[in-house]
């Protein structure tokens, strides 16, 4: 009944039963995903802000991208050796217990939320930040990766854009159900979450036919870029030598500086005006509206935007949403505005660039959609956040005034190497996707 209801939003005259049933599965799966996540996203910066301080939040970042990256190489190597669903089982389980763990410290009159006394001294705040940021890099990255292994291109044209929906309408869920509870109250919710993704595992094992679950190469012919080898490493070996991978990852460290550059401001503007619980409810507001946008924005035909213009120009149209959105933000930097702001530019983002992006990796082989996008996620989101932080560093040291302005600038020199590396991207997927050929 749950399965037939979900299925109308998958009704069209191209889309068979069986393709129907994979991927109102795979929506469902991927609601809890991001459900999660955006559950996890406003604790963790509430938790560290409030337990560590604001002040280290950029090298929370920086130090992040070491221990993200050494759980990625423990991921690729997890890639050789399990299937797909199984790899997911387990992070799902290791996730739900550790998230329980947290809940349980987070209660102590001393480590947790109680003490206002912030400190970098205490360990579990930090802790805390890179689990929740670990969780962001691998499980969004393989859910992903899992779709593009069983999904050619013209599935993914027909559907993508309807799983995003399902997602964001996640994100906005159980933000919406969370910020009614306590931060512990919304961990629980958590854990029940990551049990729903294993229950859709399950059913889309049981459910979906074998040759649904299959990995499909939409062609024979051997890729442009040549055949990727295989090994523990090969992920960022693929990542350095491949033209069209390293372009991929350009634009989303590209993104994902400037991006981090207005977050911060938009955190520490939102620190000065709440503390503790407050701070972590103001942020799942800041979560709700984010991910209403996108499914808004998903709802009223943005999705059909993007099918419309293809891949390259909707990607295209990013560079000038950010630099914009910076602009007005420096004009103006109050909290209303970077409230926003950032709800706009996430919401837009998630409705409509990453889908985009996912589509980049469905003409790729199995090494380059698990390995190498494992490393460009870690890469693409670690190096560049820490990039950006490290930016914001500078925040004190020039003054408030002349450091925002000047990261304006760094931004719109940035925004145009990000359109030349769309560009790029974009004329090799759209010659791949002709030619009927991998990329890479």
């Amino acid at each position: 009944m749950v399965l037939n209801y979900f299925s109308s939003f998958f009704k069209t005259p191209f889309i068979s039963a069986q393709e129907r049933k994979k991927f109102v599965i795979l929506s469902g799966i991927f609601f809890f995903i991001i459900g999660v996540y955006w559950l996890l996203r406003p604790i963790k910066d509430g938790v560290f802000f409030t337990i560590v301080g604001k002040n280290y939040q950029p090298m929370a970042k920086i130090l992040s991208f070491v221990v993200v990256g050494l759980l990625v190489l423990v991921y690729s190597k997890l890639v050789d050796k399990l299937s797909r669903h199984k790899l997911l089982s387990i992070l799902a389980c290791f996730y739900a217990t550790a998230i329980a763990a947290f809940a349980y410290f987070l209660l102590d009159p001393q480590i947790g939320m109680a003490n206002l006394d912030a400190s970098p001294d205490r360990l579990i705040g930090w802790l805390w930040y890179f689990f929740v940021e670990s969780f962001g890099t691998i499980m969004i990255g393989l859910f992903w990766s899992f779709v593009s292994d069983t999904t050619n291109s013209e599935e993914a044209s027909r559907c993508y854009f309807t799983v995003a929906l399902c997602g964001q309408s996640g994100g906005f869920v159980m933000p919406f159900i969370a910020q009614y509870m306590t931060t512990n109250g919304a961990l629980c919710i958590g854990v029940f979450g990551l049990f729903m993704m294993l229950v859709g595992v399950f059913l889309y094992i049981k459910l979906v036919p074998e040759h649904e679950r299959l990995e499909k190469i939409d062609t024979k012919k051997p890729p442009l870029e040549g055949a990727p080898k295989t090994g523990f490493l090969e992920g960022l070996r693929l990542l350095l030598v491949r033209p069209y991978l390293l372009g991929i990852f350009t634009f989303i460290a590209i993104y994902e500086i400037i991006i981090t550059m207005i977050d911060y401001r938009f955190k520490i503007l939102a620190s000065e005006v709440y503390a503790g619980e407050a701070l972590v409810s103001y942020l799942f507001k800041y979560a709700i509206y984010a991910n209403l946008v996108a499914v808004i924005a998903l709802i009223f035909g943005i999705g059909s935007l993007g099918r419309r213009l293809g891949v390259t120009k909707t990607l295209l149209l990013f560079p000038f949403l950010i630099v914009g959105a910076f602009l007005l933000l420096t004009a103006n930097p109050v909290l209303p505005v970077a409230f926003a702001i950032m709800v706009t530019c996430k919401g837009i983002n998630f409705a409509l660039m990453q889908p985009a992006k996912e589509q980049l990796y469905i003409p790729t082989s199995k090494e380059s959609r698990y390995k190498a996008k494992a490393w460009i996620d870690m890469f693409g989101l670690r190096t560049s956040k820490g990039i950006g932080s490290s930016i914001n560093n500078f925040r004190e040291v020039l003054g408030v005034e002349f450091f925002m302005w000047m990261s304006v600038l760094l931004s719109i020199g940035l925004a145009g190497i990000w359109l030349l590396a769309v560009m790029f991207v974009g004329k090799i997927h759209a010659k791949a996707v002709k030619e009927d050929r991998m990329i890479c």
